[in-house]
């Protein structure tokens, strides 16, 4: 939140006290690092705000409160509402269980809309382009083994396993490990890429900074720069859009939707489901029943 005076509050013994007790619960049941901070971000914030209070006080009141007070102070969008209630749930019914009911009323119902998804030509177009080692690299990660930009961040050299062509996903969302493809062509240019950046010792892309693993701001910059190499406008086909691409081109192969549940890392198979919905129809073997008459007589 741009300019948020919550942060600058104090927060005071009961808030550091129970934070530390959710810390180490988060940490026994194996959650994600991802779920672990923001989880941790919106509790600490939500317990400044009341920091006049002791958390044990806290009511459902409060938090409807709170969200009614961002989203009008800081005019904050619907994940960031969702945000805060998802951790709210996770505090009020696993780490001081009471009575609490997330209240998705204060956030408008998310609109379902189908992903954008690349066509195999532009993927091509993509691929044949002028990128560096690194672009290719990266979008060939994404689009050729389904990953999110924070895996692709988080890649180890250790997690490639060149023997068996897989890749090793480690605390993917919602904190599971899982295998997914590694194509041989894809393993070549990654070996080029280890050796041109110095063979990193533990992660593939490090900042040269910090020489830890990439920041995804600085990985969208990079795949926002092999699309504009490509000829696509700005904005156009993101980081996810070539997850969503390797998803759908692999169902328009025929492959099974549940091993593409796998590789995706999808815990429900309603999240695969929608890509479905992206399939030509020719493709499902889906024919009108008017085609089935022949084209039927002509209208006059």
């Amino acid at each position: 939140m741009k300019g948020n005076t919550i942060s600058l509050k104090p927060l005071n013994e009961s808030g550091k006290r129970w934070l530390q007790k959710t810390l180490q619960l988060l940490q026994i049941q194996e959650y994600g690092k991802g779920s672990v901070r923001n989880y941790l971000q919106e509790l600490t914030l939500l317990f400044k705000h009341y920091n006049n209070l002791q958390v044990e006080e806290l009511r459902q009141e409060h938090i409807e409160r709170y969200v009614l007070f961002i989203k009008e102070n800081h005019r904050v969008g619907r994940a960031k509402c969702r945000s805060v209630a998802q951790a709210c749930s996770y505090f009020f019914k696993k780490v001081m269980p009471s009575d609490y009911i997330v209240p998705s009323k204060l956030y408008p119902k998310k609109q379902f809309v189908l992903p954008d998804i690349m066509t195999e030509q532009q993927v091509a177009q993509l691929f044949n382009a002028s990128l560096s080692l690194k672009e290719y690299c990266v979008v060939g990660l994404l689009y050729g083994c389904g990953m999110r930009i924070s895996e692709v961040c988080d890649l180890k050299i250790s997690h490639i396993d060149s023997t068996n062509q897989r890749i090793k996903v480690v605390q993917g969302k919602g904190g599971k490990d899982r295998f997914t493809l590694l194509p041989q062509s894809l393993l070549m240019q990654l070996r080029q890429y280890y050796l041109q950046a110095g063979r990193p010792k533990e992660y593939l892309f490090t900042s040269q900074q910090t020489k830890c693993a990439v920041h995804v701001r600085s990985m969208q910059l990079v795949v926002n720069s092999a699309m504009q190499k490509a000829g696509f406008e700005c904005g156009r086909f993101t980081a996810h859009t070539l997850r969503h691409s390797f998803a759908t081109h692999l169902l328009n192969q025929g492959n099974n939707i549940h091993v593409i549940k796998t590789l995706l890392g999808h815990s429900k198979l309603e999240t695969t489901m929608i890509y479905l919905h992206l399939q030509h129809h020719t493709q499902l073997g889906i024919v009108s029943p008017l085609e089935r008459l022949g084209g039927g007589t002509s209208g006059n």
